[in-house]
C-alpha cells in the first residue's frame, strides 16, 4: 500500500485551509476539533494545526511503510518547520500556508517540533516503564496542542498552560485505553503498549494477556485503576473551561465533556475494549453540548 497523506486525499482545487477543515470534520475524535462554535478566524488556524498533527501521526501509524520510510516522512515535516523558522518560504503548499499562519498568529514553533519528536519516538519506543515515562510522552504527543490553542486564544498564561496540560494528558491516556487492541497490532513483532510496565507487574498483567485479549478480574482492576487516574487528571484541568470566556470557553468545556463522556463509556465496558471499543455517537454529542452549555 502506498501511503497517502490526508491533504493529498482532498480535492486539488480546494485551499489548504479548506482541506484542513474538511480533515478536522471528517476524522473521528473524542472531542470537537475546530467546531463551528468557534469564530472563523480561529477555526482555520486550529484546523491547520490539527492537519499537521494528524498527517505526522499517520506517518508513524498508517500503511505498510518501513520504519526508515516513516522516519523520512516525519523528518521532511521537520525540515519544512526549519524553513519556516528561518523565514524561508517552503515549497510545500501546506507548509507555506502553515508558516503564514504561524507568523500571523505569533505562535511558538517548539510545540510543533515536540509533536514530531513524539511521533518519531513511536517508531523506536514501544514500552513505558512507569507513569512518569508515560506522562513525559504525553507532554510531547498531546500537551503541545493545548499550548498552541491557548496561544491562539491569547490566554497562554502559565496557570492556564498547567491546566491545559492536565486536560491534554488525560485525553491522551483515555485514548490509550480505547486503543489497547489497535496499538498492540501495530509494528508487528514489537507491538506498542501504552501502559506502565511496573503497574502491569503489580496487577499481575502480562503481555500475553493483552495478546490473547483476556478480560478477567485482574485485568478489570488494572483497567479501572488506569481509568480512575485519567479521570482525576481531567478533573484537575477542568477549571480551564470556566476560566476561558465566551465561545472559546464553551469549546473547551465541550472538549472536557467529551473526555468525561468517553470515560463513562469505558467504565461501562468493564475493561473489555477488545470487543467493545467505545465511540461517541450523536446522542452523546447532544449530551456533551448541554453539559458544556450548563457549565457542568
Amino acid at each position: 500500500m502506498t501511503h497517502v497523506t490526508p491533504t493529498q486525499r482532498m480535492p486539488r482545487n480546494a485551499s489548504i485551509s479548506t482541506q484542513s477543515l474538511s480533515l478536522a470534520n471528517s476524522h473521528y475524535e473524542n472531542f470537537p476539533v475546530a467546531s463551528f462554535f468557534l469564530p472563523r478566524h480561529l477555526r482555520e488556524p486550529i484546523a491547520l494545526i490539527y492537519s499537521f498533527a494528524r498527517q505526522a501521526d499517520d506517518f508513524a501509524d498508517e500503511g505498510d511503510l518501513s520504519v526508515e520510510q516513516r522516519l523520512a516522512l516525519i523528518n521532511e515535516f521537520r525540515e519544512n518547520l526549519d524553513l519556516i523558522q528561518a523565514y524561508i518560504k517552503p515549497h510545500n503548499a501546506f507548509f507555506n500556508t502553515l508558516g503564514i499562519m504561524i507568523r500571523a498568529k505569533n505562535l511558538p514553533q517548539a510545540p510543533f517540533y515536540d509533536l514530531l519528536n513524539a511521533f518519531s519516538l513511536d517508531l523506536a519506543k514501544t514500552r513505558y516503564a512507569n507513569y512518569e515515562e508515560l506522562l513525559a510522552y504525553c507532554a510531547q504527543s498531546a500537551n503541545p496542542i493545548g499550548k498552541l490553542l491557548l496561544h491562539l486564544y491569547g490566554q497562554a498564561k502559565p496557570e492556564n498552560i498547567k491546566l491545559s496540560d492536565c486536560i491534554c494528558s488525560a485525553l491522551q491516556l483515555i485514548n490509550f485505553l480505547q486503543d489497547i487492541a489497535d496499538d498492540f497490532k501495530k509494528n508487528a513483532g514489537k507491538q506498542r503498549i501504552y501502559l506502565c510496565q511496573d503497574e502491569m507487574v503489580m496487577f499481575g498483567i502480562t503481555e500475553q494477556m493483552i495478546a490473547d485479549q483476556v478480560v478477567n478480574a485482574d485485568w478489570q482492576q488494572f483497567f479501572c485503576f488506569n481509568l480512575d487516574r485519567a479521570s482525576r487528571l481531567l478533573e484537575t484541568g477542568k477549571p480551564l473551561g470556566c476560566i476561558l470566556k465566551g465561545r472559546i470557553g464553551f469549546e473547551m468545556r465541550m472538549i472536557i465533556a467529551g473526555g468525561e463522556r468517553i470515560i463513562m463509556k469505558l467504565g461501562q465496558v468493564n475493561g473489555d475494549v477488545y470487543r467493545h471499543r467505545p465511540r461517541l455517537q450523536a446522542l452523546d454529542w447532544l449530551q456533551i453540548f448541554f453539559k458544556a452549555l450548563l457549565k457542568g
